[in-house]
């Protein structure tokens, strides 16, 4: 009997120490349990702007309306976030209760960074940059693609060779799509010039109007944009002059003068990432999303467009899309009239990412 008594404490010493140092172990360093089988996702996204924007946020969110429906989920949408400090407050505060970020403009790249190293358990995604972590990717679309194509256009329209190009801000994918624009139009008609001046803006109407008006007044009869609004290709149709937006089909604004211009599809490509968080199988990565695979793309033409210009797009399109055409194929000049792509070679996809020179043909400098 004295010997099952002891084995009995003995059980009881053991078990009960064995709670002691479960409870004054260091607990595991998240704030959310391991996704189980059959819970839906919490996903967030944080925009520069608003879907109103008819560009790029307008994009964005209807990626994002195709992954709740796909999911049968709410995610989480913080509008009109700066970029800086106050962009990584909002991410930080996303983090505690999200398993999937997508921070969906350039200068999210530093913030979201910082936050991804303090939240290794959160899946984070950042539109258009460069830097990742094991629990970081980045993903963008080969704009220079539809750049091209849209420059065919220009090309194609201009009666005096004078074609004008807001740019948002100075940096590389803003940079290659205007170099590309340039190629296409020269493709067509070696003797254009693209006027370049920068709006320094994303989303700001009346300094986009702005910036068009200063390019209407120098003459140009076709004009691109790459801001969200339809700012600039409004003020072209005043003037009767041909317009081109970016990131979505701007044709309602202004019908009469529309051309077409590079659009972004997100949605299938975020639908792909959700799922594979969901199934345990997401690996960071640098997505790099073309034309063949249908992330960028030309919206339809204008109804004023000419089918000879519409004919030679399309052509230029297909051989893009089955890889027999790549739009950094050389020779290449800058705009000094150094060789900077040899012929018979292409431009691999970090000089592309990292592009801060202008190709001939562009009148314009990059500011510092």
């Amino acid at each position: 009997m004295k010997k099952w008594l002891m084995l009995i404490i003995i059980l009881l010493m053991s078990v009960m120490t064995a709670c002691s140092q479960a409870s004054n172990s260091p607990k595991e360093s998240t704030d959310k349990p391991a996704k189980t089988k059959g819970e839906k996702p919490k996903v967030a996204f944080v925009y520069i702007g608003v879907p109103g924007d008819g560009g790029w946020t307008f994009e964005h969110d209807k990626g994002r309306k195709m992954v709740d429906d796909k999911f049968g989920i709410k995610s989480t949408v913080v509008e009109n976030v700066p970029e800086g400090p106050d962009a990584e407050r909002v991410i930080e505060e996303l983090a505690q209760k999200n398993d999937i970020i997508f921070t969906t403009s350039f200068g999210y790249m530093d913030p979201t960074y910082n936050v991804a190293q303090k939240y290794p358990d959160v899946v984070f995604m950042h539109a258009t940059g460069y830097k990742t972590l094991p629990n970081m990717g980045t993903y963008q679309g080969r704009g220079y693609q539809s750049g091209y194509l849209a420059g065919i256009a220009a090309g194609k329209l201009t009666k005096n060779n004078k074609i004008g190009y807001v740019g948002a801000f100075p940096i590389p994918e803003v940079i290659y799509t205007i170099n590309a624009f340039t190629l296409g139009a020269k493709s067509v008609n070696p003797d254009i010039e693209v006027s370049v001046i920068w709006s320094n803006t994303w989303f700001d109407p009346a300094t986009e109007r702005q910036a068009a008006v200063t390019l209407l007044d120098q003459g140009v009869d076709v004009l691109a944009n790459y801001q969200d609004s339809p700012a600039g290709i409004q003020a072209a149709q005043e003037r009767g002059v041909w317009g081109m937006g970016n990131d979505s089909d701007m044709n309602r604004f202004a019908p009469e003068t529309y051309v077409t211009n590079p659009v972004l599809n997100w949605g299938p490509y975020y639908v792909d990432v959700v799922q594979s968080v969901v199934d345990g199988t997401w690996k960071t990565q640098s997505h790099y999303g073309g034309m063949n695979e249908g992330m960028v793309d030309i919206a339809p033409f204008g109804k004023n467009v000419p089918q000879e210009v519409k004919t030679s797009v399309e052509e230029a399109k297909k051989k893009i899309i089955d890889g027999s055409f790549e739009v950094f194929h050389g020779p290449i000049k800058d705009q000094s009239g150094k060789v900077i792509v040899q012929e018979g070679q292409k431009m691999e996809d970090k000089d592309i990412l990292s592009m801060n020179w202008f190709v001939e043909g562009v009148n314009g400098t990059i500011p510092e």
